[in-house]
């Protein structure tokens, strides 16, 4: 079976029946397809991270400040405010400020005023911040793209239904 004629994993019963299959694999005594679902999801967000990683690192830019700035960039408003991003990013709040004090100090993001409250700011990516971003994305997709090529369709498909399971569809 070709790439291009691989089954449609999102197809919708075909993609039902696989949550329900996962739930009550979840639910059973064993619970062998279940795990065996989650480490292949794991496994495939662990390599893809890595490599993403890897390439931030070659760019200069820690893996952390460049979650940040995804991060950041990726909001609606492109814009958060230090609160917001030790949330999205699950760290403590003066580690969020002394990342975003590394980011702004590097010229990949800075600081914007509140107009509604003056006491507060938020932080945006910088012109510089939005290139960098591009650029890393630019050298990471090659990488992305082999390794997830070597995935079987079973292994992509099983990633799928699981990242959707864990978001609770």
């Amino acid at each position: 079976m070709t790439r291009t004629q691989m089954r449609d994993p999102l197809e919708s019963r075909r993609l039902s029946a696989e949550l329900k299959a996962m739930k009550e694999a979840r639910e059973s005594a064993g619970k062998h397809p279940y795990f065996r679902g989650v480490a292949n999801a794991r496994y495939v967000l662990r390599k893809v991270f890595r490599i993403i990683e890897e390439h931030a690192k070659e760019f200069g830019l820690d893996p952390v400040h460049h979650q940040s700035l995804i991060q950041i960039y990726g909001s609606p408003e492109r814009r958060l405010r230090i609160k917001e991003l030790a949330l999205r990013m699950d760290i403590s709040q003066a580690f969020a400020s002394n990342v975003v004090r590394a980011l702004v100090d590097k010229g990949y993001a800075e600081r914007v005023p509140c107009d509604e409250d003056l006491r507060s700011t938020f932080v945006g990516v910088s012109d510089a911040g939005v290139k960098l971003l591009c650029a890393i994305d630019d050298a990471v997709r090659m990488h992305v793209e082999y390794f997830t090529q070597q995935l079987s369709a079973s292994e992509r498909e099983m990633a799928v239904y699981m990242m959707m399971f864990y978001i609770g569809m």
